[in-house]
């Protein structure tokens, strides 16, 4: 399956495909917001604003499976998001990103990450880059800081 044919739901509910976003850099990312990683949602909205005009999309995927660390509604997601961290990047409806019902977009992110960074998301905000073709270039894991990859993601947005 090709990234861009993935279907996924806006945080207000409403269907749509990646296709909207080729030509972009993008940076997914698994979120929770009562993770000790939550404070990442700064450093992500800080790599958006600063990136965002030259292609780069970071899209959020809020996810309960990692100690029940999103326990808010998606209406209750945004307002959190928004108002302790100013996030204006896409925010989508809650999903699985492991185990039986790992939604697809979650599947294809681990099976086709670049050798090495393949297998299960191990905890909350996890990211990976996907370059212009649709292509995963790199996967950090929850503990790597966004603003600690913002050569990779100048070098993506450059090919």
């Amino acid at each position: 399956m090709n990234l861009y044919d993935i279907e996924v739901q806006s945080i207000d509910g409403k269907p749509y495909t990646l296709k909207r976003y080729e030509g972009n850099v993008l940076l997914i990312v698994n979120t929770a917001s009562k993770c000790g990683y939550t404070k990442q949602f700064e450093t992500l909205e800080k790599l958006y604003r600063k990136f965002k005009d030259d292609g780069l999309v970071v899209l959020g995927f809020p996810c309960n499976q990692f100690l029940h660390q999103e326990p808010l509604s998606n209406e209750e997601i945004v307002e959190f998001c928004t108002l302790h961290y100013g996030v204006s990047f896409p925010m989508h409806a809650k999903i699985d990103v492991k185990k039986k019902n790992i939604h697809p977009l979650y599947k294809h992110l681990t099976e086709n990450a670049p050798e090495g960074q393949k297998g299960t998301v191990k905890w909350n905000f996890e990211k990976f880059l996907i370059g212009k073709d649709g292509a995963i270039l790199k996967r950090y894991r929850s503990k790597v800081d966004p603003m600690d990859f913002e050569e990779d993601v100048r070098k993506a947005l450059e090919a």
